[in-house]
């Protein structure tokens, strides 16, 4: 194994190289290849290709005008590895793209049938220093980096096309970060496969935001979106258990003690890292923990300089490869290198995205995506970030149909790009559900799932869509083998209703959280104790819940019952009547809630407002028929006619949703 000052290369790479001490490229057209430092360019910009795609051409290039046959170069590109002769292809479909052949006429690569492959352009050896123009004039000096990056506390300005906000330097190291991250998500998965042998059961794994070391208002929020960037990745690994981004949020360049974290976030294994920015240069240090055995099962200190970074996803999956002996699968190694930016202004307005949507900066987070997407509308992720960050304003900021429409259109493109994002799907499920589409959810969350069977979130929202068809033990299993998978999947944001609806109120209040609840776990805590009649500790719990979060729909909801309970009925209905006021003003089209508005409508007696708001949910897409049929908050509606046709609605689409789904 040889060594640059950029890290350890194959042997098989430098092979040429260190038979003549002349540092040189491969000059053929317009192109250079720089086989040390793993580079090809076009004139003076940079031409990506993955790892093999570039070892496949390098391979070639030594070999300009003979045959390499399809065996050796299999054997070049994957040494002492068994790959399908289909990767190979890929690779060269690949380059032929890379290298515009289709566009400037120019033939490079010639295809010998049943035999392999010929570089037929002429090629030429020329020194290192005469090849890659020198434009450090044109870079600012790097403590100036800063000056231009965007201020994530302010709205951003649209930018013309050709216009930049950093300097070329930091552009680079942006798309060194992308190709980094890619990386790790191998070395993580490599070293999983490796663990699989001796661990049945699915890791529980935390990936930790990586600690900045130097803080700097200019780089503080890399940490969090690159480690939600490799928790996305990993959610195509069945053998992992991932907790999601927003379990790690805490941990923000924070210190912490490994085992502690561990222990609190359920997991037997972490990946933790840290990052230092000085001057030109990045350092990345990461490492995988089993912390139930105390072990470290992968670690890697990565310098990002200049240019140089392009390179490091090579040679360190080459390392990870060699030092455990294994292999991807074609299928793995497809989705583990899709979805990697190919513009660094746009990665970076997406890492910002991801950051200020998990500080609840809906408004900003949006404006930063749409610029992700504008300058690299080809990068799902980005796409599918967009998306939730629209139903967040849709949903939460009472933007309504309007941003519900961009965000399924937003999903659309997302899936388009790539139809294996998880995220998308799952994103995309929950806003069919509470649109009114749940039919249209769960064939994407049976896909999803399809994909990675061990996904606790994509088993939670399929559990999520059983319950509004009605089908409550459907749903109660899925939400079962959630937190099975991740006992704390939903924790604080969402409440087991299927055991509510389903009758089991004394599970359902001990399916709740009971360490530092949200004020929608209080009211939910509240009602369950209002079903079983234990008045005083319903009021309690409703109170809490006021006082937490006095402006909330369901908080409010909780209010009404407790005033009906101190027998002030009269300044519970007012309660309903304003919240019934506000939900028409701010057109709310959550269907469970309205149908929370329905039942508080019936306890209280005013039967024609909660036949209103009950047809309302049923139509909106909440047809729970045998929730309806029990539920002893209806009692007063029973002997309506009303009542009944709205019952017989709920009880076909329930039936043919138990048809569509669950036809034996």
């Amino acid at each position: 194994m040889a060594s640059s000052k950029y890290g350890r290369v194959p042997d098989t790479i430098l092979k040429e190289q260190m038979n003549d001490p002349a540092y040189f490229l491969y000059q053929f057209g317009p192109f250079r290849l720089d086989p040390q430092e793993r580079l090809l360019w076009r004139t003076d910009e940079i031409v990506w290709l993955t790892p093999k795609a570039f070892d496949t051409l390098l391979v070639l290039l030594e070999n300009s005008g003979q045959l390499v046959s399809k065996d050796d170069l299999m054997d070049r590109v994957w040494p002492n590895t068994y790959v399908e002769e289909a990767n190979l292809a890929q690779n060269v479909s690949t380059l032929r793209k890379a290298l515009g052949e289709n566009s400037d006429g120019i033939k490079y690569i010639e295809t010998l049938p049943r035999r392999g492959y010929r570089f037929v352009a002429p090629v030429q050896k020329i020194p290192a220093e005469k090849s890659i123009p020198d434009k450090s004039e044109e870079l600012p000096p790097s403590t100036e980096d800063t000056a231009s990056t965007p201020d994530p506390s302010h709205p951003v300005t649209p930018i013309a096309e050709g216009q930049t906000t950093k300097p070329q330097r930091a552009r680079i190291l942006f798309i060194g970060l992308a190709m980094l991250f890619v990386v790790l998500l191998v070395g993580v998965f490599l070293a999983f496969k490796w663990q699989q042998k001796n661990s049945p059961q699915a890791r529980r794994l935390a990936v930790l935001p990586f600690r900045n070391l130097k803080p700097d208002a200019a780089t503080d929020y890399l940490g969090f979106p690159l480690a939600d960037a490799i928790i996305t990745k990993l959610g195509y690994v069945s053998a992992l258990t991932v907790k999601p981004s927003s379990y790690v949020s805490q941990y923000r360049n924070q210190e912490f003690d490994v085992r502690k974290a561990a222990t609190d976030l359920n997991v037997d294994t972490l990946l933790v890292g840290s990052y230092l920015k000085e001057e030109s240069h990045l350092r990345v240090t990461a490492q995988l923990i089993d912390v139930v055995a105390d072990r470290l099962l992968w670690k890697d200190e990565i310098d990002l300089k200049d240019t140089g970074q392009l390179i490091l996803q090579d040679r360190v999956a080459q390392e990870i490869i060699r030092g455990l002996h294994l292999s991807l699968t074609s299928a793995e190694s497809a989705r583990l290198q899709r979805d990697v930016p190919d513009n660094a202004q746009a990665y970076e307005f997406y890492l910002r995205g991801v950051d200020l949507y998990a500080s609840n900066e809906f408004n900003l987070a949006t404006q930063m995506l749409e610029q992700s997407v504008r300058l690299s509308p080809n990068y799902p992720l980005a796409w599918a970030h967009l998306g939730r960050a629209h139903t967040a304003k849709a949903a939460f900021e009472f933007g309504g149909e309007e941003y519900y429409r961009k965000a399924q259109s937003d999903y659309e493109k997302a899936l388009s790009l790539n139809p294996d994002l998880i995220e998308a799907r799952i994103f995309m499920a929950n806003l069919f559900t509470d649109t009114g589409r749940v039919e249209q959810a769960v064939p994407l969350l049976r896909e999803a799932l399809a994909t990675n069977p061990n996904h606790p979130e994509a088993h939670w929202e399929l559990g999520y869509a059983y319950r509004f068809g009605g089908m409550l033990k459907e749903s109660i299993a899925e939400g079962e083998r959630a937190r099975q998978l991740d006992p704390e999947v939903k924790l604080n944001s969402s409440a087991f209703n299927s055991y509510f609806y389903d009758g089991q109120y004394e599970k359902f209040l001990s399916s709740l959280p009971t360490k530092t609840p949200s004020a929608f776990i209080m009211f939910y805590r509240g009602l369950g104790h209002y079903y079983l009649k234990n008045w005083e500790r319903a009021m309690s719990d409703f109170d809490d819940a006021y006082q937490s979060n006095p402006t909330s729909l369901y908080i409010q909801i909780g209010h009404a019952l407790r005033l009906h309970v101190a027998r002030q009925t009269t300044q519970g209905l007012e309660q309903l009547r304003a919240i019934e006021q506000q939900v028409e003003r701010q057109k709310v089209t959550d269907a469970e809630a309205l149908y929370k508005v329905a039942q508080a409508f019936a306890e209280l007696g005013d039967k024609s407002a909660a036949l209103r708001l009950l047809r309302r949910s049923i139509e909106g897409g909440f047809f729970c028929y045998p929730y309806f049929v029990n539920d002893p908050l209806l009692s007063n509606l029973r002997g309506e006619a009303e009542y009944t046709k709205l019952l017989e609605i709920a009880r076909q689409r329930h039936e043919e949703f138990k048809r569509q789904f669950f036809a034996r």
